[in-house]
């Protein structure tokens, strides 16, 4: 009796010790799909790479083929974007990389909530970086440009596209970008997204006092608020 218990016991941790392994095994393997999902790297391909790679050459940071594939030239264009953009430079395009080009996958977004409260956030930043201290209808009328921009076949088509499209904005440029709007940026920012344009369909503007760029001078004006000057 004593022998046959002893082989049931053996045969139980076994079955036990099978079971614990094959689960570590799957909780492994979701946790490389999951890292898949919002990571793509050297050596990535697929879809989500096509995607980085359209968006930034279309933004101009990325001067290579559109292909899937995200080789040196990927990997170097995605490293100047971060750099550019206040991102950890690493050449990697994990969920912030990602969420600042305005690529957004099963993982870091499950609803069109949630985007939506991405460009909310990201337009509240650039009209808290570009124009607090305005008055509320100027700090609108940034977002509206933004807005404008979006529409205009000229430009990106998403506000993530315009707002980072290379050179487009100072506060980009400057860091300023990465600053904690306030409830007066994001309650311009909502109602630049839900079509309020003070601008009368202005894609530029530009602080007079400041401005040393002779061609946004020949820009027909379409009103000024406050401190900047908004014209097509």
């Amino acid at each position: 009796m004593f022998f046959k218990n002893k082989k049931i016991i053996i045969v139980l941790a076994i079955i036990i010790s099978f079971a614990i392994s094959i689960g570590i095994t799957i909780l492994s393997m979701n946790s490389e799909i999951d890292t898949i999902e919002v990571l793509s790297k050297y050596g990535s391909r697929g879809e989500e790479v096509r995607q980085i790679q359209t968006k930034l050459k279309r933004w101009g940071y990325y001067n290579g083929n559109v292909d899937g594939i995200y080789g040196t030239k990927t990997q170097e264009a995605v490293r100047y974007f971060q750099r550019k953009n206040g991102l950890k430079v690493d050449g990697i395009a994990g969920p912030e990389t990602l969420k600042a080009m305005g690529i957004f996958n099963s993982s870091s977004s499950s609803s069109s909530s949630t985007s939506n409260s991405n460009n909310l956030n990201l337009l509240a930043r650039i009209i808290y970086g570009e124009a607090r201290g305005e008055p509320y209808t100027g700090q609108v009328a940034v977002g509206a440009v933004v807005m404008n921009r979006v529409k205009s076949s000229s430009f990106p088509n998403t506000i993530s596209g315009v707002i980072y499209q290379s050179g487009a904005f100072d506060a980009v440029r400057d860091g300023q970008i990465n600053l904690t709007p306030d409830a007066t940026a994001k309650k311009a920012a909502q109602d630049a997204l839900n079509g309020w344009d003070p601008t009368y369909g202005a894609i530029y503007y530009f602080n007079p006092a400041t401005a040393t760029n002779k061609w946004i001078w020949s820009r027909p004006m379409t009103v000024t608020i406050g401190n900047h000057r908004f014209c097509k």
